[in-house]
């Protein structure tokens, strides 16, 4: 929320690109993977809709990139574990997304946002914030191990809005049409590494 703020009050000027990097501490079980929809529906999705918020604008392309790395039995359940995505927008803005099921520092959350006066960027959270500067040079504590502690004021955040939308009778944002909107996107990524080529989102609206 703060960095869409930056943007709306024109701190780093007109968005120009936009990266997000998102990886898992470790792959989900085997029997989430077989039903979860895979990667871009999973975990990619969440990477979709925090596009178009920070990118203020619709992508209408979608180049996707996905391989198994991590572990061979994901692959065989028909799925990715590693991924990389561009999207594309009409007036050429571009969103780098990357995916791991494996970051063995921890569960690495990070945005950077890059404008024509600047950039801006949201690094990760620990859950401990302090740095030890020592002969053998600087350490931080461990990166958060679980998304549930890593967004927990998210959440909260998230569940306050939705009370408040509904004890005043107004629409709840995001909406319906945000939920489609990011479906609409990991299915173009789908479509994108099966294909080999880059899809465009009206493709998928048919």
């Amino acid at each position: 929320m703060a960095v869409r703020q930056s943007i709306s009050d024109g701190v780093v000027g007109k968005v120009e690109m936009v990266q997000i990097t998102s990886r898992d501490p470790g792959p989900p079980p085997y029997d989430y993977i077989s039903r979860s929809g895979g990667i871009f529906r999973d975990m990619t999705i969440h990477d979709f809709d925090m596009a178009r918020f920070l990118l203020g604008a619709e992508p209408v392309a979608v180049t996707a990139h996905g391989s198994v790395l991590v572990d061979k039995e994901i692959g065989r359940l028909g799925d990715f574990d590693t991924a990389s995505v561009v999207l594309t927008t009409k007036s050429g803005q571009q969103c780098i997304i990357s995916n791991s099921r494996r970051a063995s520092y921890g569960y690495d959350q990070r945005i950077e946002v890059l404008g024509s006066k600047g950039m801006i960027a949201a690094e990760n959270l620990r859950p401990i914030s302090i740095e030890v500067a020592t002969a053998k040079g600087f350490t931080r504590p461990p990166l958060h191990d679980f998304f549930m502690t890593r967004y927990i004021a998210a959440y909260a955040n998230e569940i306050a809005a939705f009370v408040k939308a509904v004890s005043e009778g107004k629409p709840g944002k995001p909406d319906g049409a945000d939920g489609l909107a990011a479906l609409t996107l990991a299915e173009a990524a789908l479509r994108s590494v099966k294909e080999k080529r880059t899809v465009a989102v009206k493709e998928v609206l048919g």
